[in-house]
């Protein structure tokens, strides 16, 4: 089955944000430390997937073209209306839950990142969920945290990734056949590194250190697929 990784993934995210759900009474000092350390973690986590990178040129442009676009079209308002839309919908008995901001974060936190491209080929090239199913428990314990601390929107997190990873799966043949290996390589180093300083910002917004608007930096991942078609021919 080509989207089992995928589907565990998933189901762990809403199993962790259900347990966390059951530890939002911790004491609000508590709460805050364990915010900022978590903010800290993310922050070295998208430090270490920069540094992987080896042409910051690309990463450069990339982020830069990619905010120009997010802010023209603002997709940071976006995933806010869909999550305030959802908050309307939900009775919270939490009246401090923020599902918009919990909803953002865990999604680009969970959707960035290799681990979720290199999982989903292989699930779909070669039936290997092993990377998603790690990627999943990894996703899981997160969530706990995450829920624990920015409420139950983290739950919701669960099914961008369903879709973006089952995507990839199901037409990871199709990818394979008109894409090198090398130039899918670079492609998932730079992605990675790009998608690195995008953690990075989520990190610190968490810790409260910065309110970047890290939603409208995602075309950058578009623009990192558009440098590479442009540049692999001529490598």
């Amino acid at each position: 089955m080509v989207l089992f990784g995928t589907i565990i993934n998933a189901l762990l995210i809403i199993i962790g944000s259900i347990i966390g759900r059951f530890l939002k009474n911790l004491p609000e000092k508590m709460k805050n430390t364990v915010l900022s350390i978590i903010g800290l973690a993310v922050a070295l986590l998208g430090i270490q997937m920069g540094l992987k990178t080896n042409n910051f040129v690309i990463l450069i442009v990339s982020l830069v073209v990619g905010a120009i676009i997010g802010e023209w079209i603002d997709l940071d308002s976006s995933f806010n209306r869909f999550g305030k839309w959802v908050e309307s919908k939900i009775k919270s008995k939490d009246s401090n839950s923020n599902i918009a901001e919990g909803f953002i974060t865990a999604s680009l936190i969970f959707v960035i990142g290799s681990m979720g491209i290199i999982g989903a080929l292989d699930s779909g090239l070669r039936n290997d969920h092993a990377v998603l199913i790690t990627k999943g428990i990894i996703d899981g314990f997160t969530s706990i945290i995450l829920t624990s601390t920015l409420g139950i929107g983290v739950l919701l997190s669960a099914f961008p990734v369903l879709i973006y990873q089952g995507m990839i799966a199901i037409f990871s043949g199709l990818i394979s056949k008109y894409i090198p290996e090398e130039a899918m390589n670079l492609f998932i180093q730079e992605m990675t590194a790009t998608g690195g300083v995008m953690i990075l910002a989520i990190g610190l917004n968490i810790a409260g250190l910065t309110k970047i608007r890290v939603a409208n930096l995602l075309p950058g991942i578009v623009v990192v697929l558009g440098i590479i078609v442009i540049m692999f021919p001529f490598q």
